[in-house]
């Protein structure tokens, strides 16, 4: 019998919508992330899915990420690690919206051995579900990074979470690249965004804060770009978030925005890693069809 179903990944920055038929996408629908919301997030997501039940029924929805934060849609708490996929799923959350029941997923938290509290919310939906793609992630130990605003180095241990900790290295991006005065006006200048990220890499073992600086007088005194000092901050920045988490020569998996983790191939290739990248947008579709599995 056929079924038509919404599943979700509601981040701060952006919503994204799938509608599924017979397991398969057959539409997508964007919105605003929970950072920008105009109204009420209930209202935001009844407003999306009034487009697509005008075309016909569907079942019910499943999101992940932040519409489980407090303020947002409804409260989905945080399932401890080490968590495995029945872990989470058994920590989801319903509500309704309009005519239909949304089933909202957890996070996950965790606390370092010195104590330290570590929290994700939505890059689980992903990790779960490239352990469903690829199922030799189930077994044995895996080191896995979830680049992002707030990326994430996850340790997988027979298919559950041990443990993560987190580097909020695109948010320093972007408050440094668009809020200081290092990378200075748009004006003309040589060199290119990927010279300036190989030139980050060269220095990534440096101390951060002196480093820093050499994107502003790189254009003060050699008059390089705008795109060279920002590519500076970002290799300068994601080499340093590498250094810290692997040595040379580990196994990693990269999971997340396609251009971001290019990015990260190329800081982690540097330090002679041996890189797997499973497609992000499908392990975020494969983990939310597993917790709809779970739900109905």
């Amino acid at each position: 019998m056929s079924e038509t179903y919404v599943l979700g990944d509601w981040g701060t920055s952006r919503l994204r919508l799938y509608r599924m038929h017979d397991g398969d996408i057959s539409a997508r629908l964007n919105g605003p992330g929970t950072g920008a919301l105009e109204s009420g997030a209930d209202r935001v997501l009844d407003e999306r899915l009034d487009v697509w039940l005008a075309e016909g029924p569907v079942a019910d929805v499943t999101l992940c990420g932040m519409a489980g934060a407090p303020g947002a849609l409804v409260e989905a708490g945080y399932a401890p690690c080490p968590a495995n996929a029945e872990d989470w799923l058994a920590s989801r959350t319903c509500t309704t919206v309009g005519s239909l029941t949304v089933a909202v997923m957890p996070g996950l938290s965790c606390r370092s051995e010195a104590g330290v509290p570590e929290v994700m919310r939505g890059e689980e939906t992903q990790v779960f579900g490239a352990i469903a793609l690829h199922p030799e992630l189930a077994k044995g130990k895996h080191l896995l990074v979830l680049p992002g605003t707030h990326s994430k180095w996850v340790v997988l241990v027979d298919g559950s979470v041990a443990h993560f900790s987190t580097h909020p290295t695109g948010e320093l991006f972007a408050l440094l690249a668009g809020q200081s005065t290092l990378t200075g006006p748009d004006a003309p200048g040589d060199g290119t965004f990927d010279d300036g990220f190989e030139r980050g890499l060269e220095r990534c073992e440096e101390k951060l804060t002196g480093a820093l600086f050499e994107a502003r007088a790189a254009r003060m005194l050699y008059g390089r770009s705008r795109d060279w000092a920002r590519g500076y901050l970002s290799g300068l920045l994601i080499g340093s978030e590498t250094a810290a988490q692997i040595t040379s020569g580990t196994t990693i998996t990269v999971i997340g925005d396609t251009a971001l983790s290019a990015l990260y191939q190329r800081a982690l290739a540097s330090r002679d890693c041996t890189v797997r990248v499973p497609d992000g947008d499908a392990a975020v579709v494969a983990g939310l069809k597993l917790a709809r599995g779970k739900t109905t």
